[in-house]
């Protein structure tokens, strides 16, 4: 804690190095006008031990700031111990905001150049590559390209022929081997085709002896239901 109670310290003298007569004008890269000046980086891994002292130093404000809260709520001037220390907790802000600033400027700074002599490095290489293209050109192509051997003789007539009927014969023995086995693969398809159809008439035989049935049933009760309508009118005719 004593590290980071020195870093609020530190950003507490750089508030007061503040010059007397900020310039006019803010330029490009600069911190903020009116803020206090601090050291300038010299490295990315500076820039970020910066930052994360910023960070750490913060905390360490804002702790040192809510333990002067408690004692001054305890004197007996209240609102002048607490405008002492929130100018002071603002001060040392102010001092670690411009340590801040100026340790992201040197790292966007910093990748700036690089990209910019990155650039500069490969359009330097392909201007040395193009001036040595151009002052030792390529052969033709023609020239390069080696002599390709000789085509190699394909199989005479006689030789396609006989592996054709050799072809043939080899074909005509595997199908006459598995003749059989094709034989016995439609019987079973034919079998199991027929006990398919015997099932589909089957149910098609049954659903209609239960249509008949329900037929048969509605008939019989609409009939009985004549003749309780002749009966119920002929007992009111009497």
């Amino acid at each position: 804690m004593a590290k980071y109670f020195n870093l609020a310290a530190a950003a507490l003298l750089a508030a007061a190095a503040m010059s007397a007569s900020a310039p006019a004008a803010q330029q490009i890269g600069q911190a903020p006008v009116g803020e206090p000046a601090v050291p300038q980086s010299h490295s990315v891994e500076q820039a970020d031990a910066r930052l994360a002292e910023v960070a750490k130093g913060r905390a360490a404000v804002e702790a040192e700031y809510a333990a002067a809260e408690q004692v001054c709520n305890a004197k007996f001037f209240v609102n002048y111990c607490l405008d002492g220390a929130k100018e002071k907790r603002r001060a040392a802000l102010a001092g670690l905001r411009a340590i801040e600033v100026e340790a992201n400027h040197f790292k966007r700074k910093y990748a700036v150049d690089k990209r910019d002599a990155e650039l500069a490095e490969r359009m330097k290489k392909d201007e040395e590559e193009l001036a040595r293209r151009v002052q030792n050109p390529p052969a033709p192509h023609a020239e390069r390209e080696p002599a390709k051997p000789a085509a190699k003789p394909g199989p005479s007539l006689e030789q396609r022929q006989a592996e054709h009927d050799a072809k043939v014969t080899a074909q005509a023995a595997k199908d006459a081997a598995e003749a059989p086995k094709r034989a016995a693969a439609v019987a079973a398809f034919e079998k199991k085709k027929a006990e398919s159809e015997k099932r589909q008439a089957d149910i098609a035989a049954k659903k209609a002896a239960k249509e008949e049935k329900a037929r048969k049933r509605q008939a019989d009760a609409a009939a009985q239901a004549e003749k309780e309508a002749a009966r119920e009118a002929a007992a009111k005719a009497k």
